[in-house]
């Protein structure tokens, strides 16, 4: 299943509906190595440079007031300034498709276009002497059958079309700008477009194209799925290309500072193009990095121009968008996309990651892995990015959803089903660890068990029938419920299993039916926090109906048949053998030495010294031919009060005389605490009487029990 919804869900990705996922994957990469870097690039080694008709431009004389069809003489200046200042070549990312010189609207008895005759001559002449040794390219826009392209004059100055190249982009289904094609078709031939021509005029060699829309420039083969594109790669970005505007370098003209076109035009590939807050601004893959606009080059003749360095903006100008082509053509750096199969195929191996989660754990830990898959994958992504290289980031993220929801359907409808059914049906009868253990095994219950080392737990209340008697049944059953439900959660919560109710009793294994090696520390915990709860309940007087009740415990720890016990048409998960019956056995003991809790040696044993014990004393049950020593837990080790360990001293020195038959000084001893400690005064009630009547010379110092 997890297979199938993977396949499924990942092979959606590929349908072309889903194309604007492919270009959201580049937008974030991109905001994501601009926000994540810690390498800043030199704008100084940008192959391209930027000459900007800018705000600037505008605002300074010649050009102010002026409309910039007039600016050709200065464009011209400063064209050759460039050219002479050592530029590989020169690209217009804008376009005068008329001249002044054609203006036909009337002025005196001419026309405006008549009067300024020879307006553009010394423009031209730039141009001419550009185009004379390929030093200038020109742009023009592919519109259908009527491409808006260049003034007849400027095209008959640069030699018409060898000049002349378009600049248009490449724009996706968001109006987002991600790719420049990379030839046009003109009169049957390719035709490089504006940034390959200035990428192989500056490289010195021509471009090859391959019949499957391929290019190659200079040993560089540009990467791309899609025949005849460059993806744009925005690593330099824009603050990292060099600008200069249009006036500061006409003002550098009027002082004659050729210098300062040497040292920044020198070897570089300059483009002409507008810079301004609200003409040919294009939305890229930029648009969430946020970066500064404007990367101000040195300055020539007016003063820097003060920027906001929190200042950015979601478009840039299109002759950013040419000069980042340019770019990745000469630094070889283009980005590199996965076609539609390969991107498909990684949305399978990412969906098949997580459908499998779902099916393996619970919908928290899948949604752990889920976002644990994502970081690593974006991770990833981001290392590959680095290396120009774009790998499904969204696409993955969105077939993992998609796997995950048809696979929780799945589960909920088929997988998990039996879970349920088994898990609603034994709730309340078996154990929630038991009945996970079926669910995990797949299997219902059935006969049969298996010897394990296990601890007993045996509790019951003391005077039960006394105080049963005065009450009606209801009243009964209500406070039965309140206690064993108490008592219950607190076993249960260390790790205890419920065997079974008897009337007014609980037994409890601890050690099954899962594995606990220390089961017998946490019976112990169990019993004393049992005390704990029960001493709240009788301090409450909402509670119990208003009764104060007592509990007895026995624990024991021994080799025990655990399993599925009964017929074949009804049984019950339980524990048997004579670690059972000893149990029940030191409960009982606790009405003879006036204690709440009692542990056999074996427990003690298990135990080590995790708690505080103290010895209450030797004794034979009924059904056991050896003596048993039995212990008292305090409580654990390090908690116990001052006056717990004085009793328990002064218990263990009573014990210890009267071990010996010295009963005399056992009194002595058992008397210090016989008003607050119940065991101490039945043993210096025993000392005593023995003391008055010694026992015979077969006397062993062994209580033995008759009753239960």
């Amino acid at each position: 299943m997890a297979v199938t919804a993977a396949v499924v869900a990942g092979s959606l990705t590929a349908l072309p509906a889903l194309d604007f996922l492919r270009g959201l994957s580049i937008d974030a990469l991109t905001a994501l190595r601009s926000q994540l870097s810690d390498q800043t690039v030199n704008p100084a080694t940008s192959p391209t440079v930027v000459v900007a008709l800018d705000e600037e431009t505008f605002r300074t004389p010649p050009f102010a007031s002026s409309p910039n069809i007039t600016w050709t003489r200065e464009i011209g200046r400063v064209l050759t300034a460039i050219i002479d200042g050592g530029a590989k070549v020169v690209g217009f990312d804008i376009v005068y498709p008329i001249s002044i010189e054609q203006s036909e609207i009337a002025f005196g008895d001419e026309t405006l276009g008549a009067k300024v005759r020879g307006f553009d001559r010394d423009y031209l002449r730039a141009l001419a002497l550009a185009a004379r040794n390929d030093k200038v390219i020109l742009g023009e826009v592919q519109f259908g059958d009527h491409p808006i392209g260049p003034s007849p004059a400027q095209r008959i100055a640069v030699g018409q079309y060898r000049n002349i190249r378009a600049l248009n982009a490449y724009t996706d289904s968001d109006n987002v700008v991600r790719r420049l094609p990379l030839i046009f078709v003109v009169d049957g031939q390719p035709v490089p477009s504006l940034s390959v021509e200035l990428a192989a005029r500056a490289l010195g060699a021509s471009p090859h194209f391959g019949h499957d829309g391929s290019m190659t420039l200079a040993g560089y083969h540009i990467p791309t799925p899609t025949p005849n594109t460059l993806t744009l790669n925005f690593e330099r970005g824009i603050d990292a290309i060099p600008t200069f505007s249009l006036a500061d370098l006409d003002i550098c003209l009027n002082k004659d500072d050729t210098d300062f076109f040497h040292r920044v035009f020198n070897d570089k590939v300059v483009i002409f193009g507008t810079v301004l807050d609200s003409e040919d601004q294009r939305i890229t893959s930029k648009r969430f990095a946020k970066e500064p606009n404007v990367s101000r080059g040195p300055r020539c003749a007016l003063p820097p121009v003060s920027s906001n360095p929190a200042f950015s903006r979601s478009t840039i100008s299109g002759a950013y968008i040419q000069a980042t082509s340019v770019n990745n053509l000469i630094e070889r750096n283009a980005l590199a996309e996965l076609g539609r199969g390969a991107g498909a195929a990684v949305a399978v191996g990412f969906s098949g990651v997580i459908a499998t989660a779902v099916l393996m754990f619970t919908p928290l830990g899948a949604a752990a892995i889920y976002a644990a898959a994502a970081l690593g994958w974006t991770a990833l992504a981001m290392v590959a990015f680095r290396h120009a290289l774009i790998l499904p980031l969204f696409e993955p993220f969105l077939a993992g959803i998609g796997a995950a929801v048809v696979t929780i359907a799945y589960r909920f409808l088929v997988t998990d089903r039996d879970k349920r059914f088994l898990r609603k049906s034994f709730a309340l009868y078996l154990a929630p660890t038991l009945i996970e253990k079926m669910v995990t095994s797949k299997k219902p219950p059935e006969l049969g068990g298996e010897t394990r080392n296990v601890t007993v737990y045996f509790s019951d209340v003391a005077g039960f029938s006394a105080f049963s008697e005065q009450m009606s049944p209801t009243q009964l059953v209500a406070l039965m419920n309140e206690y064993l439900s108490v008592m219950g959660e607190v076993i249960e919560q260390h790790g205890g299993f419920i065997d079974k109710y008897i009337g007014d009793a609980i037994v409890a294994v601890f050690g099954a039916p899962l594995d606990d090696p220390d089961h017998a520390s946490k019976a112990i915990l169990a019993a004393l926090h049992c005390r704990v709860r029960l001493e709240e309940l009788n301090r409450r007087p909402d509670s119990l109906m208003g009764h104060r009740i007592a509990q007895r415990i026995g624990l024991n720890t021994g080799e025990a048949l655990v399993g599925n016990i009964g017929s074949r048409r009804r049984f019950n998960y339980t524990v048997m053998g004579d670690v059972v019956n000893l149990a029940s056995r030191l409960e009982g003991a606790n009405k003879f030495f006036g204690t709440q809790i009692l542990a056999s040696e074996a427990t003690v044993a298990f135990t080590g010294s995790t708690f505080a014990w103290r010895e209450i004393d030797a004794i034979g049950v009924k059904g056991r031919s050896g003596a048993v020593r039995i212990y008292e837990p305090l409580a654990e080790s390090g908690h116990e009060t001052p006056e717990q360990s004085e009793r328990a001293a002064a218990y263990a020195a009573g014990l210890e005389h009267w071990r010996a038959a010295d009963f005399s000084n056992a009194a002595t001893c058992f008397a210090r605490f016989a008003d607050s400690d119940p065991p101490s005064a039945r043993f210096l009630e025993r000392a005593l009487n023995f003391s008055a009547h010694p026992p015979g010379l077969d006397w062993k110092p062994v209580n033995r029990l008759t009753e239960k």
